[in-house]
C-alpha cells in the first residue's frame, strides 16, 4: 500500500477538484492522500468529505513558499485546517501579494507585446487562488508558446523576462507559524535549496535546527537512489520521510496521483509518522 502526501486542486494551480482528486487516490488503491495547495485552504473541506466518500485516509495540508537564504523554498505544513490560527491568519496577506505578483506579471507581458488580459487569466483559474500557471495557459491558449513549459522557459520562471517576486514569509517565520497552529513542516521538493550534496547536507542540518519536521524525500521526479540517500539522511537527522506525486492534473500531465510517473510508491509509514506527530490528528 502507498500513500500521496503533496497533490494539488483547482483551488490552487491544479485542474481537478479535491473529489476527483480523492477518486482517483481511491482507484489508485492508496491509504491515504493530502491536499497541499498553494497558499490556501478552501479546498480542505471538500477533500475531507470525499476521502471519506471513497474510504481514503486523509490529512489536512497547504504549501508555503517560503524565503531561505539561497532563494525561494516551498514547506508542506500538514494538520492545517481553515480555521482561525496563526498561520491562517497569515494567509490572506500572502494571496494579496500573490495577486499583486500576478498583475505585475501580466503588465510586463503587454509591455512586451503581449496582449494578455489579467480577466482571462482570473476566469482560468475559476474560484482558487491565480498563479502563474494559469497564465501560462492562457499564454498556450492564445498560441503564444506551444506548451505550459515553454511559457515558464522563455516567460515566467525565475531569471526570465516576465519574473516578478512576490511576499513570502521568511523560512524561521513559517516553520513557527506552522508550530503555533497545530501543524508540521516538511520541506517540499529538496533539489531546490541546494546544488550539491555538501550543500544538500549542510541544508538540511540547518533546517533540521530551524525546527523543520520533515523532508519530502519520495519525490515522483527523483529516481529511486535519490529518494533512498535522502530518506536516510532524513532519519539520521531525525525528521520524518515524507513523499508525493507533486500531481497538478492537465498542468502536469505526467505526474498521476499515487504513483507519480509510473514508479513512485510512497510508504504508509510517512503518513503514519504525520499522524503520530501531530498534536492534533483529528
Amino acid at each position: 500500500m502507498a500513500v500521496d502526501l503533496h497533490t494539488h486542486s483547482r483551488f490552487s494551480d491544479g485542474s481537478d477538484g479535491p473529489t476527483e482528486i480523492a477518486r482517483a487516490a481511491a482507484r489508485a488503491g492508496l491509504t491515504a492522500f493530502a491536499l497541499t495547495d498553494h497558499d490556501t485552504l478552501e479546498g480542505i473541506g471538500e477533500a475531507a468529505e470525499a476521502a471519506e466518500r471513497f474510504g481514503v485516509g486523509f490529512v489536512p495540508g497547504i504549501e508555503l513558499s517560503v524565503e531561505w537564504r539561497t532563494g525561494p523554498m516551498h514547506l508542506l505544513a500538514y494538520g492545517i485546517r481553515p480555521r482561525s490560527g496563526p498561520l491562517q491568519d497569515r494567509l490572506e496577506a500572502l494571496r494579496r501579494g500573490r495577486d499583486g505578483r500576478n498583475h505585475a506579471i501580466v503588465s510586463t507581458l503587454n509591455d512586451m507585446g503581449i496582449p494578455i488580459e489579467y480577466e482571462e487569466v482570473a476566469a482560468d483559474s475559476g474560484e482558487g487562488a491565480t498563479g502563474r500557471p494559469h497564465i501560462a495557459q492562457v499564454l498556450l491558449r492564445m498560441g503564444v508558446v506551444d506548451s505550459v513549459a515553454e511559457a515558464f522557459d522563455l516567460y515566467l520562471a525565475r531569471g526570465r523576462p516576465a519574473y516578478h517576486e512576490r511576499v513570502r514569509l521568511s523560512a524561521g517565520e513559517a516553520t513557527e507559524l506552522v508550530h503555533a497552529s497545530g501543524g508540521l513542516a516538511v520541506v517540499a521538493h529538496p533539489h531546490t535549496v541546494a546544488d550539491n550534496a555538501a550543500d544538500f547536507s549542510e541544508t538540511f542540518e540547518l533546517l533540521a535546527d530551524l525546527g523543520v519536521d520533515g523532508l519530502e524525500c519520495h519525490y515522483a521526479e527523483y529516481p529511486h537512489e535519490l529518494r533512498t540517500t535522502l530518506e536516510g539522511k532524513a532519519h539520521q537527522l531525525g525528521l520524518i520521510a515524507t513523499g508525493g506525486s507533486d500531481y497538478h492534473g492537465t498542468y502536469k500531465p505526467s505526474l498521476a496521483v499515487g504513483t507519480g510517473r509510473g514508479d513512485l510508491a510512497v510508504p504508509d509509514a510517512a503518513f503514519d509518522a504525520l499522524l503520530s506527530a501531530l498534536p492534533d490528528s483529528s
